[in-house]
């Protein structure tokens, strides 16, 4: 029995310096330490994508995250079991009375400034991701950040020497200081007032040269270290080339399943407009057939084309012409076009833009190139625009015809000649011209909007903008003439249509009744 007291008073003993010594491991820290904020459990995924891509790139360094009383317990284990050091802290109020309400919480950023147990920290937003090893940022001075965008720096990314008396220097202004943006990115701005003038950190010179020289109070980060995730995704070809072959469904980051998804993607909508223009060649070549003028070739059918265009010989290209008819006729077939109809076409041409662009952006795959992407975007813009308007222009046209069959002709026969086969050309008025120009105009601008910047070779930003929202007036202004003209335009040549039938229709009844007489 006295044994077994001995043995377990040994094990309580070996125990309680297993414990102290595993709590004595996990309290060393390293004198520099990577540190973010977390105010609650929405961006805890950030948190933790942040902390793997420190540890990718071989950093040893610890990994601190400043938490609020709005992370639960369950996150502050994923966070531990991830390898950050959890530290509980209270929130700063935010002094400024005006401000954007997301920004309540922020001035506890500056608590980073009062971490005196590291001699240098890099505070990190948990929305970044390190790319390749930052370690370099260690060796800049007291206090480092970036210039974005203008002359005032981003706190998204900074350096630190933390030190007690920074930090009751900045408690004791934080109420004095203005902020700009309301938040504690405007208020460093007023408390490092000199920064634009600092000197560009340069981790590349020798430590000789840095031990010669006083620590700098500030120094300037290069883009290299807060770029933009814009140009992370321009540079998405590099970072896809570079990923193993091995990965499971992918070649150099490359995933045949998209590749496949894309081809298909690009080839139906080049189907379906060579399917629109054969379907156009079929009707003018009927209507050549019906008419006498049947082209041997398709040089010839282009050449009659031609010239039926530069004549007008369409029934149909202009308002004007609608009409083959007696101008008595022309004017009561206008009078039948509702007063609605060209602000009903403008609306659904501009309904229609907006749910073509929508689609695009759901159908055309996320992970592609981004020339491959835009190339996507207007080929299915175009085409779902086309069936959608080309759709409208259909049922207008079933509306004239309907409206058509109530118009009454009193001075038809006077205003008819049975020889001259103008009702054989109003039946083909469906080989259209007119709506191709429109179509391919609106392509056009719709292309040549974003691209003006680049043609003319503007690389000012402010230029840049006003040059495409004026590419953009333009082709808003040509998409709304356009939709106008084309709804009337198709309500006008069904009415022609059925008039064209009814002057068949009068005319082989007129010859049959002079047959019967002879």
């Amino acid at each position: 029995m006295m044994e077994l007291s001995k043995f377990g008073a040994l094990f309580v003993l070996v125990a309680l310096v297993w414990i102290q010594s595993g709590a004595s491991l996990r309290s060393q820290r390293t004198e520099q330490a990577y540190v973010t904020l977390l105010y609650g459990d929405e961006f805890l995924l950030g948190v933790r994508v942040l902390g793997k891509s420190i540890r990718d790139t071989g950093s040893n360094k610890d990994m601190v995250v400043l938490v609020s009383d709005g992370v639960s317990d369950y996150a502050m284990k994923l966070l531990e079991a991830d390898g950050w050091i959890v530290e509980k802290i209270s929130l700063l109020a935010n002094p400024n009375q005006v401000r954007p309400k997301r920004f309540w919480g922020v001035y506890t950023k500056l608590k980073i400034f009062n971490m005196t147990s590291y001699k240098k920290v890099v505070y990190l937003d948990a929305d970044t991701i390190v790319i390749k090893s930052i370690e370099d940022l260690f060796k800049c001075g007291k206090f480092c950040a970036n210039l974005k965008h203008s002359e005032r720096l981003n706190s998204g990314v900074m350096v630190v020497e933390p030190s007690q008396s920074v930090f009751n220097d900045m408690m004791t202004k934080v109420n004095t200081l203005h902020s700009y943006t309301g938040g504690d990115q405007g208020f460093l701005n007023s408390y490092y007032s000199d920064f634009p003038n600092a000197h560009v950190f340069q981790p590349n010179l020798p430590q000789e040269v840095l031990n010669s020289r006083p620590v700098p109070a500030m120094e300037r980060l290069s883009t290299l270290y807060n770029a933009d995730v814009g140009l992370y995704m321009l540079a998405n070809k590099t970072a896809r080339e570079q990923l193993d072959e091995s990965l499971p469904g992918t070649g150099g980051g490359r995933n045949p399943n998209d590749e496949l998804l894309v081809k298909f993607l690009f080839m139906l909508p080049l189907c379906a407009v060579f399917f629109s223009c054969y379907r156009s060649f079929l009707q003018c070549i009927t209507f050549g057939a019906d008419t006498g003028i049947l082209q041997n070739s398709l040089c010839d059918h282009m050449r009659h084309l031609y010239y039926r265009i530069r004549s007008n010989g369409y029934a149909g290209v202009s308002s004007s012409s609608t009409f083959s008819s007696a101008n008595h006729f022309s004017n009561d077939a206008q009078s039948k076009v509702p007063a609605c109809l060209g602000g009903l076409s403008i609306c659904v041409c501009f309904m229609a833009a907006l749910v073509s662009l929508a689609c695009s952006l759901a159908i055309v795959p996320r992970q592609v190139m981004p020339w491959t992407g835009l190339l996507l975007m207007y080929e299915w813009t175009f085409t779902i625009f086309f069936l959608l308007f080309g759709g409208f222009l259909r049922l207008t046209y079933i509306w004239g015809k309907m409206t058509a069959a109530q118009v009454s002709l009193p001075s038809l026969p006077e205003s008819l000649d049975c020889d001259s086969g103008k009702g054989h050309l109003r039946q083909g008025s469906s080989c259209d011209v007119a709506a191709w120009y429109y179509g391919l105009g609106m392509a056009f601008l719709a292309v040549a909007a974003p691209a003006l910047p680049c043609i003319f070779g503007i690389t000012a930003l402010f230029l840049r903008l006003g040059l495409v929202a004026a590419g953009g007036i333009v082709l808003a202004s040509f998409m709304t003439y356009a939709s106008e003209h084309l709804g009337i335009r198709s309500f006008l040549k069904a009415i022609d249509a059925m008039v064209g039938v009814l002057e068949q229709q009068f005319c082989h009844g007129l010859e049959y009744s002079i047959q019967r007489l002879c």
